[in-house]
């Protein structure tokens, strides 16, 4: 079971886009995927039409269950329109655990344990993290084998990223470990030379960290959201799906190396 975490401490920069549409291709491959929100927001849970207010489960009970196992988990699934794609949805609730359990020891690695129950169940797991360093985004990073950066091809995000890095060097740290970690330029627009000058630094900053394509500013990412479907399935000869499939490429061939 690959488990890939998709996170940046700043918002809108194509986090939930990532995780859906890497979700979607996969799907479509055959792979048995889970796709976990982490975001007390739940903007992943809402894509697929789950409103997170009229949960009676959800992540939040896997963080406070008394006893974890492979039914805690599974109960909390819910269903999307393909066949081999599920969805561990958030609610608000979640906003609460940086208090309750923020300083509890062993508390930083409930979603490592908890996805040991399920490894036969799911080819991939993808987690959409919360834009906040916290207990979320902490679990999240210790239970992944590879981190997913996007990034928006602007400069106020770039100093978002510089943020992002700095928490993982720090959790490299304390966690004893390397991450594999991929940066996304996304939202990138060639029209625009602000764009062009901020994917240039991208590459002179992070080097060989950044994929070597770009994600595109594509209409049907919103179309797709709307019609609460991903993106490689509502509209599959759009140029962002097909930045997608090559970014999911190189990912596949770089796990299998």
């Amino acid at each position: 079971m690959k488990i890939w975490a998709i996170a940046n401490q700043k918002g809108g920069v194509g986090k939930t886009t990532t995780t859906v549409t890497l979700g979607g291709l996969l799907a479509q491959q055959g792979k048995r995927v889970l796709l976990i929100d982490t975001d007390p927001h739940a903007s992943l849970s809402y894509y697929f039409g789950i409103d997170s207010e009229q949960l009676s489960v959800s992540v939040y009970d896997v963080f406070v269950a008394d006893k974890l196992n492979a039914d805690v988990v599974l109960d909390c699934l819910c269903p999307s329109r393909l066949d081999s794609l599920f969805i561990l949805p958030a609610t608000m609730a979640l906003a609460t655990l940086d208090r309750s359990m923020g300083m509890q020891n062993g508390k930083g690695l409930i979603l490592k344990n908890a996805l040991k129950f399920v490894q036969q169940e799911f080819d991939y797991v993808l987690m959409d993290c919360p834009p906040v360093l916290g207990v979320l985004m902490v679990n999240a990073v210790a239970a992944c084998e590879r981190i997913l950066v996007p990034v928006q091809t602007e400069f106020l995000a770039l100093k978002g990223l510089d943020r992002m890095m700095h928490t993982l060097e720090i959790m490299e740290k304390t966690q004893k470990r390397r991450f594999d970690v991929t940066i996304i330029p996304t939202m990138f627009d060639k029209r625009v030379n602000a764009a062009i000058d901020a994917h240039n630094v991208l590459l002179e900053q992070y080097g060989q960290q950044v994929w070597d394509g770009v994600i595109p500013v594509d209409t049907r990412f919103r179309d797709a959201s709307q019609a609460q479907t991903p993106a490689s399935v509502y509209s599959p000869r759009a140029r962002g799906v097909y930045a997608y499939a090559k970014l999911l490429k190189t990912l596949q061939q770089e796990t299998t190396k």
